[in-house]
């Protein structure tokens, strides 16, 4: 229970009492109106008498106002305790008359207050605000309803439960139990209940509004109830606190008196563990200083009592020791040829990763020793960077573990804590180096690009150290406070995007970009190893099952469009659910799943082949566009209303994006005359540019020649070629710059059906490391001037 309560704006001072007699009632002598007090995280109710600090500019005058009269106050408590000055509105509308008892002045200038609770009353209006509130009010009397056995019964169980409270509480004095018993009246028993119990402002209020007894009364039950279970349960837990100390204890001098039997017997585990520590470590192969350190550290061990828990410390310390592959190494698989066939079996396609690891062999097998590269495998989701890290690793013999570092956010997960701290572990490199056994593994740092920061430090500083081969020789864990040598560790790095790579870690790695898949690729992947993979995972032979190579191109053209292969395996994998649903209830012993058998197993398609279709009406424009998940292409739509010449971008679109289309109309209009543009078109018509899919922020480079196109398309009302696809930038001379994601751009444009893109001339360098087959059946145009991209985009007049 509580005892305390707060006024309108400081802590109320601790409880005094209640006054028996009658309540100060509203009569003849009520004034009229009456100065309101607004009362903050506290209800006074009636009898109660209690202290306020009164602090405010308008209760003070209120009570002023009070003092000079019958010292009569109306107190309503507010609605949000968090309201420094409150309104009427602010204000219940049930409170308390009450009379200013005394009026103290503090030793620190602030006004204190004792109120005796009267009366309940209602506000029915407020005649004014400053420079304190007063307002009209009516009274309001208790009613009883219900059987006055019933009542009689709760009552008592109110009054066992509060004596019970006052028991278990020790904030509450004991004079509180002489109180309870001194109580007759049920009225006002309860109002010194509620007034002391520890509930929200609201349950209070509620209770002070109640007018029936015995409503009123099961509710302060109710509360009394909850109030003493939470003390009971506090008591429990104190008791069994106290029983857990005597226990520890006891176990103490147990464990104290078994240590002197097993000295008297000579067979003390501790010594058996330490005699077993120092025969592993004779055999251990390990650098000069790792093994001063462990002889000092054990000599120390020998040293300490097993009871303190600096012990278990120092023993982790010392097992971590021994169980670090300081100086064993696995043997390097140096048949490049079987290498090559392990990595060709595993991923198809990806031939610059496959190349750049034999030729890392090859060195390694012709020096016979080198320092291991830091290589980044950048690529869109699910085009397989993790799964070829292991894939590496078999190909080498070498041992794999993978490291994720995405949402990482602590410096100590890398360099590990110090050993002063409770629960301290070394980072996760030697936590990785301890688990596979080896000296030389293939390490894979997932997601680097995910790593966050916060006030525990910055993890990608920290992996400077790691992937720097000048420095990782002496890589220097903060638990084992000893120098590591990551030298021979072969690290890949996967990222999805190098836009969050701080510059100094992406200096230290040989990025090795991968993009999407082409449809061929995806076929080829499908065919041979996710329909394999998915087979076996759904428990079928491969005679049970039969997806034509038609079906497989039906499901990557129409059910997925991604730069790798995850949909298409969800894809493939109901495919195979579907075949073993029938299998399993004998309904056919072989399923042929046909490509007019998706729909029904796969649900209508999701994707059209030309999405790009919109009528052959002016002013639309298809852009390519890169993204973190492959490439998109990107719809440009531009029309023309009466206007004063102003341009409007919508779409979501980031700065350069709304330069480009500002550039855009200044060549338009400086070129007007030959492109067969009227001039008064750019006075008399606002013309309106929007990026389709608002809610997807778009920005970057690669849009200026499409907004162009789209643009030029409105002004002359020539539409633009169908099957026509664009990504460059351009200047106000009218110049087509060269943009980036070159290959994640064709392929997104051959998926979607264009057959003809237009580029920058210097983009043909880049267009020439995508292989031929990828492009068929498309064809490049080159320009190096805007007039050339209209001439080839916009149909003629």
């Amino acid at each position: 229970m509580d005892n305390r309560a707060f006024d309108d704006d400081q802590e109320m001072l601790p409880f005094i009492g209640l006054e028996d007699g009658d309540e100060e009632r509203v009569d003849g002598n009520t004034p009229s109106p009456i100065p309101i007090l607004a009362l903050k995280n506290a209800v006074l109710f009636p009898t109660i008498v209690t202290p306020i600090n009164i602090g405010r500019d308008r209760s003070i005058n209120a009570v002023n106002h009070a003092q000079q009269g019958n010292r009569l106050v109306a107190v309503f408590s507010q609605r949000d305790q968090d309201i420094e000055e409150p309104e009427v509105k602010d204000l219940y509308e049930v409170g308390t008359l009450a009379r200013i008892l005394k009026m103290l002045r503090m030793p620190d200038g602030s006004l204190t207050a004792v109120l005796r609770g009267g009366q309940r009353v209602r506000r029915t209006s407020v005649t004014q605000e400053t420079p304190f509130m007063a307002g009209d009010i009516v009274p309001l009397e208790y009613e009883k309803t219900g059987e006055e056995m019933t009542f009689q019964a709760t009552m008592d169980s109110i009054r066992d439960k509060a004596v019970r409270a006052v028991e278990l509480s020790p904030n509450i004095p004991t004079e509180a139990r002489v109180m309870l018993d001194n109580i007759k009246r049920p009225s006002q028993l309860l109002n010194f209940i509620a007034s002391n119990l520890n509930g929200e402002i609201e349950v209070k209020q509620r209770l002070l509004e109640t007018n029936d007894l015995a409503t009123k009364a099961e509710g302060v039950l109710n509360e009394l109830r909850r109030e003493l279970h939470i003390l009971e349960l506090r008591d429990q837990i104190e008791n069994k606190t106290r029983g857990d100390i005597e226990q520890q204890q006891r176990q103490y001098f147990l464990n104290q008196q078994i240590k002197a039997i097993q000295d008297e017997l000579g067979e003390n585990p501790n010594e058996q563990q330490i005699e077993e520590m120092e025969a592993r470590a004779e055999k251990k192969k390990w650098p000069e200083e790792v093994a001063k350190t462990f002889d000092r550290e054990i000599v120390r061990l020998k040293r300490m009592n097993p009871q303190v828990a600096e012990f278990s410390v120092q023993l982790s310390y010392l097992e971590m020791l021994l169980d670090l592959p300081w100086q064993d190494y696995t043997e390097d698989n140096f048949d490049l040829k079987s290498v090559a066939k392990t990595l060709d079996d595993d991923h198809y396609g990806l031939e610059k990763v496959k190349d750049r690891i034999l030729g890392h062999l090859a060195v390694l097998k012709l020096k016979g020793d080198m320092k291991a590269p830091i290589i980044l495998l950048l690529g869109p989701p699910g085009v397989g960077k993790t799964s070829l890290g292991k894939s590496i690793a078999q190909a080498l013999g070498r041992k794999f573990a993978r490291i994720s570092l995405g949402g990482l956010h602590d410096e100590s997960e890398i360099r590990g804590h110090r050993k002063t701290y409770i629960g301290a572990m070394p980072g996760r490199i030697v936590q990785s180096l301890r688990k596979v056994g080896s000296a030389n593994p293939v390490f894979i740092l997932d997601e680097i690009d995910k790593i966050g920061q916060s006030h525990r430090g910055d993890p990608s500083s920290a992996l400077l150290e790691v992937l720097d081969p000048e420095q990782n020789t002496t890589f220097h864990d903060n638990y084992l406070d000893l120098d590591v040598d990551l030298s021979k560790v072969l690290f890949i790095a996967t990222a999805n995007s190098l836009q969050n790579v701080q510059p100094a870690l992406r200096d230290r790695m040989e990025i090795i970009r991968l993009s999407g898949y082409s449809t061929e690729e995806k076929l080829e992947i499908g065919r041979r190893h996710l329909l394999p993979k998915q087979r076996s995972a759904h428990g079928l032979k491969a005679k049970q099952v039969k997806v034509p190579t038609a079906t497989l191109r039906e499901v990557i053209e129409g059910y997925t469009r991604e730069s790798g292969v995850r949909s298409l395996d969800r894809q493939i994998a109901g495919l195979m659910r579907h075949a073993a649903k029938q299998v399993a209830m004998e309904d056919a012993e072989q399923v042929t799943i046909g490509k007019d058998d998706l729909e029904t197993v796969s649900g209508p398609r999701i994707f059209e082949r030309e999405p790009y279709r919109v009528g052959r009406q002016p002013g639309i424009a298809i852009g390519m566009a890169w993204t973190q998940v492959g490439g998109e292409i990107l719809f440009v739509e531009a029309s023309l209303s009466p206007g004063k010449g102003n341009l409007l971008q919508t779409g979501n679109l980031g700065s350069v994006m709304k330069e480009s289309a500002t550039t855009a109309r200044s060549y338009l209009r400086a070129k007007a005359e030959e492109i067969g543009i009227d001039q008064e078109a750019f006075k008399s018509q606002d013309i309106h540019v929007h990026v389709p899919e608002g809610a997807t922020p778009k920005d970057g480079p690669s849009a200026g020649i499409t907004m162009l196109t789209a643009m030029a398309s409105a002004y002359t009302g020539r539409p633009v070629r169908p099957y026509l696809a664009m990504s460059g930038e351009i200047t106000l001379r009218g110049r087509v710059l060269p943009v980036g994601g070159i290959k994640e751009k064709l392929l997104a444009a051959r998926r979607a059906g264009m057959k003809e893109i237009i580029l920058s001339q210097s983009n043909e360098r880049h267009v020439r490391e995508v292989e031929a087959r990828y492009l068929k059946g498309v064809a490049i145009h080159y320009v190096e001037n805007m007039l050339d991209v209209l001439k080839l985009a916009l149909e003629e007049a």
